[in-house]
């Protein structure tokens, strides 16, 4: 099933794929996209040379990945979020 987004939903999509602090479960929770979707997108988007520079920033984060991040961190955003971003999740 292909997911269609508004330029809206994917500008917010691309916020939080630069967000270190935004897991890619918080964007699966939100919008239905896995982590090769939000790839997919950032690619479709982004310059390549963009891209790179995300693709790395990405793969060295801890936070962007459940397996890689604190086990004490239980939440997906900050206190913050909703107010910022007016976050349906939330």
């Amino acid at each position: 099933m292909k997911i269609v987004l508004s330029d809206e939903h994917k500008d917010r999509i691309i916020e939080m794929a630069w967000e270190d602090r935004t897991p890619f479960d918080a964007i699966k929770v939100q919008f239905g996209l896995n982590e090769q979707d939000v790839r997919n997108l950032m690619k479709a988007t982004l310059k390549h040379s963009s891209y790179v520079l995300w693709r790395k920033r990405v793969e060295s984060c801890a936070t962007k990945h459940r397996s890689k991040r604190n086990e004490s961190i239980k939440r997906f955003k900050c206190s913050r979020q909703k107010a910022i971003s007016n976050n349906k999740v939330t």
